[in-house]
C-alpha cells in the first residue's frame, strides 16, 4: 500500500483544480488548500481505485465489455494503449453522438469502415479516378479515427471508465440513459454524483491519467485472465469422469456387507 501511495504522490495525482474552479460536492475528497489549489486526500484516491479494480475484474471476469473514454490530448494515448493491453474497446479522438443511444447505426459505420478498408487494399482501388479516391481516402482516415477503437466492441458495454467525466459530459450521460455504469478519474472541478464509482484525482497530469488507466486495465487483465481460468475448470470438469455421491458409496458397501 505504501507503494502505491508513493506512486500516486510522485505521478501529481493528488494536484486538483485552482480554488475558484471547484465544484463544491468535491468537499470530501479534498485535503487541504495550498497556493490557491486544491490537494486531493490521496486515501480517497486509494479507496475509490480500489473499489473500481474490485468491480471491473469482476465484470471482466464474467467476460463483461468495457469500454474505455478519454478524447482530451493528454488521455489519448494512454487510453489507446491501455483499453488494447487488455483487449478491450476504447474512444480516444472524439465521442460520436449516440455512441452508446443509437448503436446499430454505430455498428453500419464500422461495417462501412471495413468496407472501405478492403476496397483500399484491392487493385479495384485503382480503378477509381484521382477525386474519388482522394475523397475515400478522406472518408476512411476520418472513421479510422472515430471508430478503429470500438471494432471489437459487438455489443453494448456493461461499463464505461472514463477520464474527466465534465469533458466526456456525453459518453457519461448516454450511459446513465442505459443503466450502463461508469468508473471515472474526477478532479475537484467535476461533480462526482453524476459517475457511479468515482476515484477523486488529477485528470489533467498525463503521469496521473497514465498510472491510473494503467492500474484499472491490470484488474480488467486480471478478470479475463481468471475467466480463462474458470473455463478451463469448467472444460476439465465436464470431461472428468462424475464421482459417486455419499449415498452411491453407501448403497455399494451396504451391497458388498450383504
Amino acid at each position: 500500500m505504501s507503494t502505491l501511495v508513493t506512486e500516486l504522490v510522485e505521478a501529481g495525482v493528488h494536484y486538483g483544480h485552482r480554488a475558484s474552479r471547484w465544484n463544491p460536492k468535491m468537499r470530501p475528497y479534498i485535503y487541504a488548500r495550498k497556493n490557491l489549489i486544491h490537494i486531493i486526500d490521496v486515501r480517497e484516491t486509494i479507496r475509490g481505485l480500489l473499489r473500481a479494480k474490485k468491480y471491473l475484474q469482476q465484470v471482466s471476469s464474467r467476460n463483461g465489455l468495457i469500454l474505455f473514454v478519454g478524447t482530451k490530448r493528454q488521455a489519448a494515448e494512454a487510453i489507446e494503449r491501455e483499453a488494447s493491453r487488455c483487449g478491450m474497446p476504447y474512444v480516444n479522438d472524439r465521442w460520436l453522438g449516440g455512441t452508446l443511444t443509437n448503436f446499430r447505426t454505430i455498428r453500419n459505420r464500422m461495417t462501412r469502415l471495413e468496407e472501405l478498408e478492403g476496397l483500399k487494399n484491392s487493385d479495384e482501388f485503382n480503378a477509381y479516378s484521382k477525386k474519388m479516391q482522394s475523397s475515400l481516402n478522406r472518408e476512411y482516415r476520418k472513421m479510422y479515427r472515430n471508430l478503429n477503437g470500438m471494432r471489437s466492441m459487438s455489443r453494448l458495454p456493461e461499463c464505461l471508465v472514463v477520464v474527466d467525466p465534465k469533458k466526456e459530459k456525453n459518453a457519461v450521460r448516454e450511459a446513465g440513459a442505459l443503466g450502463i455504469a461508469t468508473v471515472s478519474l474526477i478532479d475537484t472541478d467535476c461533480d462526482p454524483d453524476k459517475v457511479d464509482l468515482p476515484i477523486p484525482g488529477n485528470d489533467d497530469s498525463m503521469r496521473s491519467i497514465e498510472l491510473i488507466t494503467k492500474l484499472l486495465a491490470d484488474a480488467v487483465a486480471a478478470g479475463k485472465a481468471q475467466a480463462a481460468i474458470d473455463s478451463q475448470q469448467q472444460r476439465e470438469g465436464s470431461d472428468a469422469p462424475a464421482s459417486p455421491s455419499a449415498e452411491e458409496e453407501a448403497a455399494e458397501k451396504a451391497a458388498a456387507d450383504a
